[in-house]
């Protein structure tokens, strides 16, 4: 629950403000290269047809909600995912860098098999804090410029529900972030393709309201009107 506190005084009484914004996370729907390869930046990762199909559901299964506003990676299998969206409601799809992939460096476009035997895998997958990628970015430095990319969305959305549309990790990071994940912890999350997660943030703090979700969203505090 969130609560609406007051200060009292003799003379004046201050009440704290009670807004809430809705942030809706999309994952990126299926390409041919998730579970096989680091897409990372590379450019021309499309969605497959599965991809293009979840995308299109998009629009029925948030129906329910009061979109002000898309978000997204500049990437094209995130754009191309936020587009049916957008459509449907007549809304810009803003991109931004700051909600991009992971920086994979040398690791990038290299597949999964490969990596998976290297010595520095199993730090990834259980210290991620104190790995970087060789000649990319660190675990700590996706994590700083996405959680500052949403917190810069929030700052103008009071009240709002908003969707961004990124990638797995990012979007893993960014909930381990707001729900108090430590960041060694952060691969425990599940993100599935167009899956949807939902943190709602306000003046006292943010609460997950869902993760991971691959259904329709019932009204989630901002129905459509």
């Amino acid at each position: 629950m969130w609560y609406n506190f007051q200060r009292y005084t003799n003379q004046l009484t201050i009440q704290l403000p009670n807004y809430m914004t809705t942030l809706i996370l999309i994952r990126h729907g299926d390409t041919d290269w998730i579970g096989k390869k680091l897409a990372g930046w590379l450019p021309d990762v499309h969605l497959n047809d599965r991809g293009r199909q979840q995308a299109e559901e998009l629009p029925r299964r948030l129906a329910a909600l009061d979109v002000a506003a898309i978000y997204s990676s500049p990437l094209e299998r995130a754009v191309e995912t936020a587009q049916p969206l957008a459509r449907a409601r007549g809304l810009r799809i803003h991109k931004l860098n700051d909600l991009g992939e992971v920086k994979f460096g040398d690791w990038q476009g290299q597949a999964l098999k490969v990596l998976s035997g290297k010595k520095e895998w199993r730090i990834v997958q259980t210290a991620p804090s104190a790995f970087q990628f060789p000649n990319g970015e660190s675990f700590r430095g996706t994590q700083s410029r996405a959680v500052g990319a949403i917190e810069k969305i929030v700052a103008g959305h009071a009240k709002d529900t908003i969707v961004a549309f990124s990638h797995g990790d990012v979007i893993k990071l960014i909930v381990a972030y707001y729900s108090g994940i430590a960041l060694d912890n952060f691969q425990r999350v599940a993100v599935s393709p167009a899956s949807i997660s939902v943190i709602e943030l306000g003046p006292f703090g943010a609460r997950l309201g869902r993760l991971n979700d691959t259904g329709p969203l019932q009204n989630h505090n901002h129905p459509k009107k």
